[in-house]
Formats: C-alpha cells, sequence, structure tokens
C-alpha cells in the first residue's frame, strides 16, 4: 500500500507532464533484452513499421476507388491509421539515428526525436484501443456498412490495436498518468474538426450529414454523449497501458535488465 501511495504522488507531480526523462536507452532498448545494443529493438520496429505501411497503403487502395480521398480523410479510424504508421515509423527512426552511431550527434538531437516520438506514442496507443473498441462496438451493427474489405476491416479496426501494444510491451517507452493530456487533446482534435464539417455542410460518403451517427450534430445531446463516453474510454485506455508497462518494467527488470553493462549510447547521451 505504501508503494501505491508513493507512486501516485510521484505521478501527479507537475514535472511528470513534461517530456523530460533521465534515461534516455528507455526509448531505444527493448524489454526482452539483456545486452545493451540498440538493433533489437531497431528490427521490431521496423517489422512494425513496414506492415504499418502495408495497412496504410491497402486502406487507401481499397477505398479511395469507392470514395474521393477527402471523403477517406475524414474517418477518425483513417486518422489511426496515419497516425500509428507515423508512430511506428518515427520510432523505427529513432532507434535507427541511436544504431548509426553518428559521432557528431549531441543530447539534445536526440531528445528531440525522443520527445517527438514520446507525444506521437501517448496519442496513438490508446486511440488504436479506442478505435477498435468503438468500431466493433457500434459500428458493426449499423444501417450503413463501414466495411468496404473485411480482411482490410480486421486490419484497420483490430490490428491496429495490436500493433500498437506490441510496440508497448516490447519497448522500454515509459507512460505516465498525466500525459493522458496527449490523447485527450488529439481527441478534442477530431471532435472540432467533427464540427466545422457538419457546420461546412459537409457529408459522409454515404450522403448523411454525419461522419459517424453516433456524432451527429444535428442531434448534439446525442453526439455530447459520444465524446463524453470517448473523452473517458481515452482516458481509460491511457490507464491501461500506464498498468501495462508498469507490469512490463517489473517484468524486464527482474529477468533481462543488466545494470552492470556499459552502453556508449547512453554515455554520449547524458
Amino acid at each position: 500500500m505504501a508503494a501505491i501511495k508513493k507512486y501516485f504522488k510521484k505521478e501527479f507531480q507537475v514535472p511528470m507532464l513534461t517530456l523530460e526523462h533521465d534515461d534516455l536507452t528507455d526509448f531505444y532498448l527493448s524489454s526482452c533484452q539483456k545486452n545493451r545494443s540498440a538493433v533489437p529493438l531497431l528490427c521490431l520496429r521496423m517489422i512494425v513499421f513496414l506492415g504499418c505501411v502495408g495497412i496504410l497503403l491497402s486502406s487507401m487502395i481499397l477505398t479511395i476507388p469507392q470514395m474521393n480521398f477527402g471523403h477517406w480523410c475524414i474517418f477518425l479510424t483513417h486518422w489511426g491509421v496515419i497516425l500509428i504508421t507515423i508512430t511506428s515509423g518515427s520510432a523505427a527512426l529513432l532507434s535507427l539515428k541511436v544504431c548509426i552511431g553518428d559521432p557528431n550527434r549531441t543530447s539534445t538531437d536526440l531528445q528531440l526525436y525522443v520527445k517527438i516520438y514520446w507525444v506521437l506514442y501517448n496519442i496513438t496507443v490508446p486511440l488504436a484501443v479506442l478505435i477498435t473498441a468503438f468500431y466493433w462496438t457500434f459500428l458493426t451493427g449499423a444501417d450503413v456498412d463501414f466495411a468496404v474489405d473485411p480482411v482490410l476491416d480486421v486490419f484497420i479496426h483490430a490490428v491496429n490495436a495490436v500493433v500498437m501494444i506490441v510496440l508497448v510491451v516490447f519497448s522500454r517507452t515509459p507512460s505516465r498518468l498525466l500525459h493522458f493530456l496527449h490523447p485527450l487533446g488529439f481527441g478534442i482534435i477530431y471532435v472540432i474538426f467533427s464540427v466545422i464539417y457538419y457546420a461546412a455542410g459537409g457529408l459522409s460518403p454515404f450522403g448523411a450529414v454525419y461522419i459517424y451517427p453516433m456524432l451527429d450534430w444535428s442531434s448534439p445531446g446525442i453526439a455530447m454523449i459520444t465524446v463524453v463516453g470517448s473523452a473517458i474510454f481515452l482516458i481509460l485506455g491511457h490507464v491501461l497501458i500506464v498498468l501495462i508497462a508498469l507490469g512490463r518494467d517489473k517484468l524486464s527488470n527482474r529477468f533481462f535488465k543488466d545494470t552492470h553493462s556499459m552502453n556508449i549510447y547512453s554515455d554520449a547521451y547524458n
């Protein structure tokens, strides 16, 4: 009980709102390795990134012929597909930067990459979980069939979340409770977009005045219930990721982490 109290006391301090972290190796070492090489996580991140690129291209190739590109861009699912691709790409780029070992690199350079990746990570993982839960709960039985292709449907509404969870479990990227503001802020941006799109007279590819049936601003009460419920789910999703990360770190520190090894990258950046 004392440990839990200590944890929450630490997490709810103002510095935990920032993007500062003492050990930058946590952003490019895997949770399942004893050595201090950045290569294992780079390999995993490259595989994930290439998979995400494949999902994104498949979504565009199979979907855009049935709707124009502008309509493709209005759906939160496709925002999520773009984000998982950018996030996995930034993760791979971060690992690659470390592996290349540029002798002119500085701690400031790496910290910039870390901060960009960290914000994207904080947004994308709970968002992917929300998209998966939202789709299979509310849209699979909707009057309008949102599924363009059954296989693609699974990849953009299920595999997306699995891919992000893989990045969480096999990395050491830290998760902070107060960083729930990142996915929440992104959610607010999408809500504002949906309001502007409705006010401007935008229609869905199916001719409806809404993007999603439960986000219909001609019925603001229902739309606001959806917004509040989604916000709560995003926060809970972030908390779930924090718990997964805590369990991951506990197991990693017990079975894998070699605190006695030296790392030239860690020395260079600290």
